[in-house]
This record gives C-alpha cells, sequence and structure tokens, in this order.
C-alpha cells in the first residue's frame, strides 16, 4: 500500500511568549523568557513562586463569556490555537469534507484546575455535595478535541491521546498515520495543558522537579548549564493543521513542511526517570528515523525535550550522539524550553511548530540561560547557545518525553 504524504499547511501558538504563532516566533528566534512570578495564587508557602504564565490572555477576548465558563482553562486555550491554525490554514470550512476532517489533541493532565477548585469547595462546605454540574465536562482530557470539533462540524476521528508530556507529540504521530493510510483528508492536532495551579505546583515541588530559583525566574529554565535545578512549568496551547498532499495543493494552500514520520518508545525503567544511558531515546529516535526513510545524516537541527532537569538533558544529549555518531556536532541542538518553560503535554506541539518555523526561517532558535559547561556533556554538540543562528535547516526532529518512560519523535522536512 503506497502511503500519502502528510504536510502541514496551519499554525495557532498560544504560549507564555507570544499568543499568536508570529509573537512566539518573534520571542523565539530573540531569546526570551517567559518566566516570571506566578499571579493565579498567593505562592507563600510554595518552594517554587514563578512559572511561564500566558501574558495578557483573556478568554472572553476569543470566546463567548457563556461558553468560556463551560470550559477549563486547558480547553479555552485549544478552542484559541485551534482556530488560529484553521483560519492560517484558509480551510473552506463550507467546501471541505467534515466527514474526513478529525481532531487528535493531547493533553498530559487535562482540567486540574477545575478538579481542584471543585474538590477545594466541596471540602470548605458543609459536606453537602454541590458540586458544578460542569465539573466532570470541564475536566475530562478527552473534552477540547470534543469543543473544537462541535464547533466546525468535523466528523472524522476525534479523541484525546494521553502519554503525559509526549501527549501532543503522539497526537500529531497518530493525525500522520490516519492521514498517511488514506482515512482522513485533514487533521487538526496539537495540545494543550493549563497546570499552573496550586494543586500543579504544589505536586511538581513534592517531587522536587522544579526549579527554585525564585531570585531570578527569568533565568531558572537553563537546559544544559551545570547549574541547572529542574524544570519551569509554563501553559498554553500548539495547534497543527495536518492535511494530505494531494488536498491540500489542490485548494492551493500554503504548506509550512512535510511531516516525514514519527517514532514512539519506551524506556521500561522508571515513573519520572530517564534511562541514565536513554536506551529508549535512543530507541526512538531511530524508530522515527526508520519511518520516515531519513539517514542520520540528513538531519540538521533537534528541537531536544531539553526540559532542564539534571538527569534528563545528559541522557537526552547521550542518545543523539549515539545515534547520529559523528555527524551529531553538525547539528544545531536546541531547547526552547529555555523560553517557554515546560508546557507538558502541550511540549510536543508547540516545539514542533519552533522547528517547522526554524525550517520556514532558516533560523535555529537559542538555548537561554546558558552559563556554567556541564563536563558531562560533550563539548563538540552544537547547543546553539544564547544566541539563535542562520541555518538552511531541511530536515529537523523534534523530541519529546513524558514520565512513565513514553518517548515520542516527529521529523520535518522542509519543502522547496
Amino acid at each position: 500500500m503506497e502511503l500519502r504524504r502528510v504536510v502541514v499547511t496551519g499554525l495557532g501558538a498560544l504560549t507564555p511568549i507570544g499568543n499568536t504563532k508570529e509573537e512566539y516566533w518573534d520571542a523565539l528566534k530573540n531569546g526570551r523568557s517567559g518566566a516570571a512570578p506566578i499571579t493565579y495564587f498567593d505562592t507563600e508557602k510554595f518552594k517554587t513562586k514563578f512559572a511561564c504564565e500566558l501574558k495578557n490572555f483573556n478568554a472572553t477576548d476569543f470566546l463567548d463569556r457563556k461558553e468560556a465558563r463551560k470550559m477549563d482553562r486547558f480547553t479555552q486555550y485549544a478552542m484559541v490555537a485551534s482556530d488560529e491554525a484553521i483560519a492560517d490554514a484558509k480551510l473552506d470550512l463550507e467546501k471541505v469534507n467534515k466527514l474526513r476532517v478529525g481532531v487528535i489533541w493531547g493533553a498530559g493532565i487535562g482540567g486540574l484546575e477545575t478538579f481542584q477548585n471543585e474538590v477545594l469547595n466541596y471540602a470548605e462546605g458543609d459536606g453537602t455535595p454541590r458540586f458544578n454540574p460542569f465539573f466532570i465536562p470541564k475536566m475530562i482530557a478527552d473534552i477540547a478535541p470534543g469543543n473544537i470539533s462541535i464547533k466546525h462540524g468535523f466528523m472524522g476521528p476525534n479523541y484525546t491521546t494521553v502519554s503525559a508530556c509526549a501527549s501532543s507529540a503522539n497526537a500529531m504521530i497518530d493525525a500522520l498515520n490516519y492521514i498517511r493510510l488514506g482515512h482522513c483528508d485533514v487533521i487538526v492536532t496539537g495540545g494543550s495543558e493549563a497546570a499552573v495551579t496550586i494543586a500543579g505546583m504544589g505536586g511538581f515541588n513534592a517531587m522536587h522537579a522544579l526549579s527554585t530559583r525564585n531570585e531570578s525566574p527569568e533565568t531558572a529554565s537553563r537546559p544544559f548549564d551545570a547549574t541547572r535545578d529542574g524544570f519551569v512549568l509554563g501553559e498554553g496551547a500548539g495547534a497543527i493543521i495536518l492535511e494530505d498532499y494531494e488536498h491540500a495543493k489542490a485548494r492551493g494552500a500554503k504548506i509550512y513542511a512535510e511531516v516525514l514520520g514519527g517514532g514512539l518508545s519506551s524506556d521500561a525503567y522508571h515513573m519520572t526517570a530517564p534511562h541514565p544511558e536513554g536506551i529508549g531515546v535512543i530507541a526512538v529516535m531511530r524508530n522515527c528515523l526508520e519511518n520516515a526513510g531519513v539517514k542520520p545524516e540528513e538531519v540538521d537541527h533537534i528541537n531536544t525535550h531539553g526540559t532542564s532537569t539534571p538527569l534528563g538533558d545528559v541522557a537526552e544529549l547521550k542518545a543523539i550522539s549515539e545515534v547520529f555518531g559523528d555527524h551529531a556536532k553538525n547539528i544545531n541542538i536546541n531547547s526552547t524550553k529555555s523560553m517557554t518553560g515546560h508546557l507538558l503535554g502541550a511540549a510536543g506541539a508547540i516545539e514542533s511548530i519552533a522547528s517547522i518555523l526554524a525550517l520556514e526561517h532558516g533560523i535555529v532558535p537559542p538555548t537561554i540561560n546558558h552559563e556554567v559547561v556541564d563536563e558531562s556533556i560533550d563539548p563538540k554538540l552544537n547547543l546553539t547557545l544564547n544566541k539563535a543562528q542562520k541555518r538552511d535547516v531541511k530536515i529537523a526532529m523534534s523530541n519529546t518525553f513524558g514520565f512513565g518512560g513514553h518517548n515520542a519523535c516527529v521529523l520535518f522536512k522542509k519543502i522547496d
């Protein structure tokens, strides 16, 4: 069976460093940090008092007030980013066959704030279970793609992938395969997350996973730096329109990039820690290259998972050296989490968008906040430190890994 080619025809980004695709890219290439003191709740008793929140975002600027109240923030974010991507793709919703348009969305946690607030309200009450009738529909992780499809009438495959921080990368790979196999013409994919909450911050602090650099939040996310002390929690959404190449060409769509392939693997090692030798990461990158029919020496750029954790960064770079051998030193490696923080289930989506825009503009965004060399990292690797680098990127890889040992990898190609 001949597989269909799959291309990217629309992008939407709602991130801590920009509320549109254009704002996001401008901040990326200029190395701006999105980390700042938390404004959503009082952090006096929290170990970490900062995060990468959205800036100047009001859901009712985009959504009907009554409808917005029925949605957790992670769904609001999904609606806004997907609307931008659909508009960017210039899809004619009157002409497209909606039976062949799907929505496959990633969320690692879903409506955490809704769950938290409903339980707190119950605990503070008299024991009578007075729960909001929208509690469950607001909380469940699959409600974001459900709402996207309801708004636009898309009647193809509709579900959420949940694999912690790999969730939206998993969603993209599923979407890729549905179109490749001829089951759909167009799929809205990506992911959203809104875990900057009392429960989210408290839970990750209890795991000692977050940076506690409270005196300098904007420099706290520092992948590959010897003084890194944990990740910075972020929030937002990324949306990508994947489309059958012939379908896109027939309607004269702008094509950002081709999706060459995707890979999946499991560490099968530990609930939260990566395998120290990066065995699962080696496997996922090799799986992705094989799936795409791409040789290691053809890859120009890798946007790493690069969370700024002591163990994870080293394991991933070891894996890159193993997979790419001598060519590893020729690859522009970066971590855009140094600017956005870690968007958990939405990370794969917004980082894939960064990779796609690097292909389009010939610029690799920097890994910011690097000050101290980590002796355990190969000095020959080009980590694109502190300043964007111009490069004619033809093939870019995006890595995303999640608690539970889930690994996902996607490859994009520039279309001349």
